[in-house]
């Protein structure tokens, strides 16, 4: 693991999403070997992100459709390329495998994208979603790019079942890697305020994620005004990344509905806060404002959709409901009894020492990595369908590409 190339579809907010933490929890486990990595990406610099060159990470700018970077990635010349999300192995797989054929090329899925758009079109269409709405647009893409890659690292035990088993993905080119987290410590525990200290309730969530949006909606018009009936004088805090007019809108002081965009400090507010409502109505993946709120001794309620792959046969870190009168009662439940509050702060810290292991996680996937690098023409060559999608990839998309490159000379 000599050199690495990861190429970003942002850089990195981990103050603004969970995608942003996860891909800093991969970066320092590439660190723990050593590994020179350089972090390069076609967005635009933003108020928010980490400055990878603080991790001593190398920062480039890239430029899509443009040959200038097969002649960087050639110079660079990593021994593994990394791509964070499909859209960017779609743009730049086919110039890594052209330019540096030898590199091992791992594909982050972050959660599946697929998944996510076609739970999001049957919830718009107000039907149950069926596995017969991922046979779409950006399922054919998606796929197509994990057959592309060598391996694939997806976030969530059900993701890994869709893929496996209605997909029919090989096993051996994905590998279960959720968040990399600490134990929470007797220190960290007992440096949570009580539940007598807390008040109020909270989401959080960055606003740039149509799940978060629809969330808070659904809050405001059908949740919060069933709670704020039985509990007249507490409150709803909203705060997240990106929060648009339309959301800052929604703010109602005599309603006990506040919305406070973007929190300073994430940790301190869920906090401070006695119980995080997350009512998801569609996603993916796993949810980093969920484990946050385990991380900070904060029960939720949440719905099947926001607690999927998090706990395993493990309790909830709270209550788990999907109609709003339920979900209003189990909030108010759970605000009002200290019983239940304190075993679901134990349940949180059992799901974090549990599913979420740093070092176990961390070893599997260099352990894979390791693997794979000693492997990869084998490995590849048991990939016939990878190979051939590359190889289509490599007759149109290149030719797209080249023909938008030209294009912009003029």
């Amino acid at each position: 693991m000599q050199t690495i190339l990861i190429i970003g579809f942002v850089w990195p907010e981990p103050n603004s999403s969970a995608a942003g933490g996860r891909m800093i929890q991969l970066i320092e486990s590439f660190q723990s070997e050593g590994a020179k990595i350089t972090f390069a990406s076609t967005a635009s610099d933003s108020d928010f992100m980490l400055d990878v060159r603080e991790l001593g990470i190398e920062k480039v700018s890239i430029e899509l459709n443009n040959a200038s970077f097969d002649e960087f990635v050639k110079q660079l010349n990593p021994s593994i390329v990394l791509f964070d999300r499909f859209m960017v192995e779609e743009q730049f797989g086919w110039r890594v495998a052209k330019e540096c054929p030898t590199a091992l090329r791992i594909l982050d899925t972050e959660d599946l994208h697929c998944l996510r758009s076609a739970r999001q079109l049957a919830w718009k269409e107000n039907r149950k979603f069926t596995d017969s709405d991922l046979n779409c647009e950006i399922a054919k893409r998606e796929i197509a790019s994990i057959y592309r890659c060598d391996l694939s690292l997806i976030i969530s035990q059900f993701e890994m079942r869709l893929l496996t088993d209605y997909f029919g993905i090989p096993s051996n080119l994905l590998l279960l890697i959720p968040f990399l987290l600490n134990p929470i410590d007797e220190v960290t525990k007992a440096n949570w305020k009580s539940f007598e200290e807390r008040q109020h309730f909270i989401f959080i969530g960055n606003f740039l994620h149509e799940p978060n949006w629809n969330a808070v909606r659904y809050l405001k018009e059908e949740i919060w005004p069933l709670i704020r009936k039985e509990l007249p004088k507490v409150e709803l805090h909203i705060y997240g990344a990106y929060p648009s007019q339309k959301v800052l809108e929604l703010n109602n002081v005599s309603q006990g509905f506040l919305c406070k965009g973007r929190a300073k400090n994430a940790k301190e507010v869920v906090s401070n806060a006695k119980i995080s409502l997350v009512p998801l109505r569609f996603g993916a993946g796993i949810k980093g404002k969920l484990v946050e709120s385990m991380q900070c001794g904060t029960p939720s309620v949440t719905t099947d959709i926001g607690s999927e792959s998090m706990h395993g046969n493990l309790n909830w870190s709270g209550i788990i409901a999907n109609i709003p009168q339920e979900i209003a009662d189990s909030a108010i439940e759970l605000y009002l009894n200290k019983v239940s509050w304190l075993k679901s702060q134990e349940n949180g810290i059992e799901i974090i020492k549990q599913i979420y292991p740093k070092e176990r996680l961390r070893k599997e996937l260099l352990d894979r990595v390791r693997l794979l690098l000693n492997t990869l023409e084998n490995h590849r060559s048991q990939n016939f369908t990878g190979s051939m999608l590359m190889h289509h990839t490599l007759a149109s998309t290149k030719y797209m590409s080249k023909w938008i490159e030209e294009k912009n000379k003029v």
